[in-house]
């Protein structure tokens, strides 16, 4: 199956997320199909705190990937 989640970059103390469409067996920070867009939960001053591409996130539901709770949250926030 299709999801869309969250993969763990940055440093250490300092998360920083790519929200990308993957194949549900792939590990965490494996490999992925497409990068849709980020999320920085510690952005300070004038950092972009999230950025969601809604076309392709919508494109990638429309075709049966399932986002996870983090993500749909995430994109519910965005289009508000």
């Amino acid at each position: 199956m299709v999801t869309i989640r969250l993969a763990r970059g940055g440093a250490k103390r300092r998360p920083f997320y790519h929200i990308v469409v993957t194949d549900s067996r792939n590990p965490r920070d494996g490999r992925y199909i497409e990068r849709v867009g980020f999320f920085n939960p510690v952005a300070t001053g004038g950092e972009v705190r999230l950025s969601v591409n809604n076309e392709r996130v919508n494109y990638w539901v429309s075709k049966g990937a399932q986002p996870s709770e983090r993500v749909a949250s995430l994109v519910k926030q965005q289009a508000a």
